[in-house]
């Protein structure tokens, strides 16, 4: 299925935000395409961190990152333990877990209907 010009940049946005997650070894990164599914966004990135450290870091690199690329953000959410950190980019959320908490949240099998995006292979 070839993407629209629109829905080609809204990939290539959801890319390049799990991008900034790398920087901070996110692990096991992944987007879900929730376009025929969802109604309230395009795409869901999922990513984890092994502390509260790193998913703290991870968020944090990510407002910066988007901050020097003009990469709107239309609502954040954390707690204060650091265990599920979400940033809202309208058409993309992303959801960064503790690990532990990733493995009991299991979106990934709640969104079991949506297709995985693929990746550049230079991507991970």
């Amino acid at each position: 299925m070839r993407l629209s010009k629109k829905d080609k940049y809204i990939r290539e946005k959801a890319i390049k935000i799990l991008k900034f997650t790398l920087k901070k070894k996110a692990i096991k990164p992944l987007i879900l395409d929730l376009r025929n599914l969802s109604g309230f966004c395009d795409y869901f990135i999922i990513c984890s961190g092994e502390s509260q450290r790193q998913v703290r870091a991870i968020y944090e690199e990510v407002l910066e990152s988007c901050k020097k690329e003009k990469i709107e953000i239309h609502h954040k959410e954390e707690d204060n333990e650091s265990q599920w950190l979400l940033i809202d980019f309208f058409e993309v959320v992303l959801h960064i877990f503790l690990e532990e908490k990733r493995k009991f949240y299991n979106i990934e099998h709640l969104w079991r209907e949506a297709k995985k995006v693929r990746l550049p292979k230079n991507l991970l």
